[in-house]
């Protein structure tokens, strides 16, 4: 779906693109797995379809490389997901809830049956944000135990102390959307076709922050589709937005690689 330049780095990061004898060898030096899952989807006017995935492929990838003390291999993405809410403009491919998670289920699945029970899930969709975690929930009874969380959980204070518009909200479309594509793919953008919109919430900002509705078909006030203020976006915003995001997935991985694997009856259990 993307090329990525192993030029400098001299290894390979993408699990497909892995030899057997390679996985045979990684096998033996306690890797870890990122897996990236994203959304095909309407971004308003001015962005492509496949902004939630494309990010996290790109930080996943580059937190990869950096690393060099042990191996980190990049998942192939789970490019598709859960968002229905926008069908209401032309390009959203959305999954149904369980076709989502029984897709997730069973790729975590099967990179633990591989021998890689050390796995992160590294998300760009708001809308896989609970079924990742419900998912994850899930398969740590089959001692799977990843780690799952949306790439701007990562980085909360530093989008809140970074912000010029959209106040450390990823938005839709908006100032750090638009900002990471600009840094990784500008020629994907059209900035004569950028707007700002907000996402209506009719309650008082003392309830704003638990009163929510589901979305439905970006329900945004002037129907373009972004939550958010793009004008205010740019490469720079992107580049270190990008680089703090590589910087917690590399200090993960690290911590994560250190720490023992679970066990689910570690403590033992009175059921059978």
């Amino acid at each position: 779906m993307y090329k990525v330049s192993y030029e400098g780095h001299g290894k390979k990061v993408l699990w497909q693109e892995l030899w057997r004898h390679e996985f045979e060898d990684v096998l033996t030096r306690d890797p870890v797995v990122i897996l990236p899952t994203g959304s095909v989807e309407q971004h308003g006017p001015h962005c492509p379809m496949d902004v939630d995935i494309a990010g996290p492929f790109y930080m996943a990838v580059a937190a990869a490389q950096r690393v060099d003390d042990f191996p980190v291999l990049v998942a192939p993405p789970i490019w598709s997901g859960f968002t229905h809410y926008n069908m209401g403009f032309p390009g959203t491919i959305s999954l149904r809830l369980e076709t989502y998670q029984a897709l997730l289920a069973d790729v975590l699945r099967s990179i633990y049956a591989n021998g890689f029970p050390r796995i992160v899930v590294l998300n760009g969709h708001g809308g896989n944000t609970a079924p990742n975690w419900a998912v994850t929930t899930q398969v740590g009874e089959e001692d799977i135990f990843p780690i799952t969380f949306s790439y701007w959980q990562a980085v909360r204070e530093e989008m809140a102390a970074w912000s010029e518009a959209d106040a450390g909200q990823i938005g839709h479309g908006g100032e750090w959307e638009t900002s990471l594509q600009l840094y990784l793919r500008p020629h994907l953008i059209d900035r004569g076709r950028m707007v700002a919109d907000v996402f209506p919430n009719p309650y008082s900002a003392a309830l704003r922050s638990f009163a929510e509705y589901a979305e439905r078909r970006r329900d945004t006030a002037g129907r373009t589709g972004v939550m958010g203020d793009p004008l205010v976006a740019s490469a720079e915003k992107g580049e270190r937005l990008f680089n703090a995001i590589v910087a917690k997935l590399v200090q993960l991985v690290t911590e994560m690689r250190r720490a023992p694997v679970r066990r689910y009856k570690e403590f033992g259990s009175h059921c059978p």
